[in-house]
């Protein structure tokens, strides 16, 4: 991206909104000769923020410091005057020790929000926010990743409200499910004894419940090297009172006998299954009755047949 237009206050293309520039900047741009660069403060959802710039020393300005020599580079900001999510790449190698693949792909940056601001290295205090996004979609390779920064625009484009299905739309265990999943009949501890496959493995300490209870549950790592991250289970089954248990992706580090996870009960969203499991079908946010799509098919006969069934 080129340097500010003097006499628009705007990046070069005039389709960003105009900023607003301090007269201590203003005056430096028109200098003709100037001295900036780029800088990126990045909040993770945890709560961590990082800073890093494309200059050649730390730069440190609201509480941050920015990395220098990090390996991040961006590409032009492009903005429209619609609607649509504008998007910047952000493109680095894995020289900082605070970017690691491994929290790439545990997912910790995602989502992370983003603010890029344009800076006189010499004087701090003369910058501009150019923009605030989040991160969206991360390209990573063994050595190098590609992260795109989309704009709040990308907020407008989520589903917001409840969804009529017959299934439920609430999250297991939340305020409006209202089951407690930290009772004792619904939450279980236990080791791994032996790796089936990379995501599969037989573990101890579930032998009292039955199979199927965790299926679609999470289980928490709490030794190991996942501890502290959370997955989701696609299955649980018994075998010779051994239970199984298949998670829904293998975690980013490997799994090793003995690691200890708490594992919780999963729910299918059935009426049935909230009724006869959860004993909650006063809480069931689905709608059970509504036609599905064979409502379509159905037709009038004398005999009540023809409701869209297999023949």
């Amino acid at each position: 991206m080129g340097e500010l237009d003097r006499r628009s206050r705007r990046p070069y293309g005039g389709n960003l909104p105009m900023k607003s520039l301090s007269p201590a900047l203003q005056a430096h741009l028109d200098d003709g000769t100037t001295t900036l660069a780029w800088c990126w403060r990045i909040t993770r959802v945890d709560g961590v923020s990082f800073g890093f710039t494309d200059h050649d020393r730390t730069l440190s300005f609201d509480g941050t410091d920015f990395e220098p020599e990090s390996g991040l580079t961006a590409s032009e900001v492009r903005s429209g005057s619609d609607l649509s999510v504008d998007a910047q790449d952000a493109e680095g190698v894995l020289t900082s020790d605070r970017i690691t693949e491994t929290d790439i792909l545990d997912g910790r940056w995602d989502n992370g929000e983003v603010e890029v601001w344009r800076v006189n290295w010499t004087d701090t205090s003369q910058r501009v926010l150019m923009r605030r996004g989040a991160i969206g979609q991360i390209r990573r390779g063994r050595l190098a990743f590609v992260a795109e920064v989309r704009s709040l625009a990308h907020v407008l484009g989520q589903t917001v409200g409840r969804t009529f299905q017959a299934t439920c739309d609430a999250a297991l265990g939340d305020a409006r499910c209202g089951v407690d999943l930290e009772g004792p009949a619904y939450k279980g501890t236990g080791a791994v004894i032996d790796l089936l496959r990379d995501r599969s493995f037989t573990a101890s300490g579930l032998g009292g419940f039955a199979s199927g209870w965790f299926t679609f549950g999470t289980l928490d790592w709490t030794s190991g090297a996942n501890a502290g991250r959370r997955t989701e289970v696609l299955g649980h089954d018994v075998t010779d009172g051994i239970a199984v248990l298949t998670l829904l992706e293998a975690p980013v580090r490997s799994i090793a006998d003995g690691d200890a996870f708490t594992i919780r009960a999963g729910c299918d969203k059935r009426m049935e299954t909230c009724g006869a499991k959860f004993a909650n079908t006063v809480n069931f946010r689905g709608f059970p009755h509504i036609p599905g799509q064979d409502a379509v098919l159905r037709y009038a006969t004398k005999d009540g047949g023809h409701e869209g069934s297999v023949l």
